[in-house]
């Protein structure tokens, strides 16, 4: 680990003695556990040192232990783990979702780790962009993270769906309030939300909270959550662009997230505010570093092979590699049965959308604005 540290120059930078002489403080190793299948290894780095450079330097620790690590940690301590052989491929099991997530307000079950499984709480990091290539697994995580949150707590959100591809989606009609396949239906989507955020902005200021959660339970609105699959494509569409913009930046506390996904990274649309609101990111297999770093901000997940489907680099604090369930559509059907609308029950839902829609466009139009 000492040569490691000393073949990346890993450290902070100092000036000693009289003529100034510059050395390298290294990060200092605390412990060192063997266990059955792993080592590890906890380190401190020196005050002062920026613990984004570990981050950026675990391409140094895979060319020294290989590709099989995982390396977390906060401002001060790390932890590199070292594992003899990669994490194996698994089944969706919802018993397995429900016990992961359990206690959590909005739920995103991940998948395993190598040191377990991996969920967290939306609430507290809001909105989601899943990438990769097709046949990576992109599209299973996607099915499989909806999934779990109409399981878990179907009745604390509303959702809506934006299939721009005409391929992901289908599942969740009957099941989402809305799916939609063109960037027009998502508009309309769009522009009700951000209705609804100012409204939630004005409850949230005359209640003088800061937190939809902090509301008194009976003002209390459900979450919204925003899926849209190829959300590349809105790039055409700056209408659409500005408003998920305008979700990432301020829904948190308004209890809006975004779920993006896409095959190919976009720089154009993954720059700026939108890229930094995106708190937590699933890069599946990438075609090349490039793609990767767009992502997630290091290559790694150009390295994936094609034969690790399901495998991804989670980034939430740190990143790490994370397999997916596998969840076969005809078993999420069967899961989402008891929460899928039948073919009478969509048609009268979306002839009340309609309904709504167009009552919105009447009071705007009374209010002297236009809806689009």
């Amino acid at each position: 680990m000492t040569k490691a540290f000393r073949a990346g120059e890993l450290g902070k930078k100092v000036k000693r003695g009289k003529g100034k002489t510059e050395i390298i403080l290294y990060p200092k190793i605390q412990r060192v556990a063997v266990r059955l299948d792993s080592k590890q290894v906890v380190f401190t780095v020196p005050t002062g040192m920026n613990p984004k450079e570990v981050f950026d330097h675990d391409w140094l620790f895979r060319q020294v232990f290989g590709e099989h690590i995982e390396l977390v940690g906060d401002s001060k301590t790390f932890v590199l783990n070292v594992f003899k052989e990669g994490i194996q491929m698994f089944d969706y099991d919802a018993e397995e979702v429900e016990k992961a997530v359990e206690g959590l307000r909005l739920p995103i079950f991940i998948g395993r780790s190598r040191t377990g499984v991996v969920a967290y709480d939306m609430t507290e990091h809001p909105h989601l962009l899943i990438a990769g290539e097709t046949g990576a697994g992109k599209s299973v995580q996607v099915r499989s993270i909806l999934t779990s949150l109409v399981l878990d707590c179907r009745d604390r959100f509303e959702l809506y769906c934006a299939d721009l591809k005409l391929s992901e989606f289908h599942l969740f009609r009957g099941v989402a309030d809305d799916v939609v396949y063109n960037a027009e239906g998502l508009h309309q989507i769009l522009i009700r939300i951000k209705k609804e955020l100012g409204n939630r902005g004005a409850l949230l200021n005359k209640e003088r909270v800061a937190n939809v959660d902090e509301l008194p339970p009976k003002k209390r609105p459900k979450y919204i959550i925003m899926a849209i699959d190829e959300v590349a494509l809105l790039q055409k569409h700056p209408a659409c662009m500005d408003i998920v913009e305008e979700i990432s930046a301020i829904g948190r506390a308004l209890g809006v997230f975004l779920i993006l996904s896409m095959q190919r990274p976009d720089s154009d649309v993954l720059d700026g505010k939108l890229k930094n609101n995106l708190t937590v990111r699933c890069a599946f297999r990438h075609s090349d570093e490039i793609n990767s770093r767009i992502t997630i901000g290091t290559g790694d997940a150009a390295h994936i092979k094609q034969s690790e489907k399901g495998l991804m680099i989670h980034k939430l604090d740190g990143i790490r590699f994370v397999q997916a369930p596998y969840l076969k559509l005809d078993a999420a059907r069967k899961l989402l049965e008891p929460y899928t609308l039948n073919e009478e029950e969509i048609e009268q839902q979306a002839e009340q959308r309609a309904q709504e829609i167009q009552q919105q466009i009447d009071d705007d139009f009374e209010m002297g604005g236009l809806p689009f």
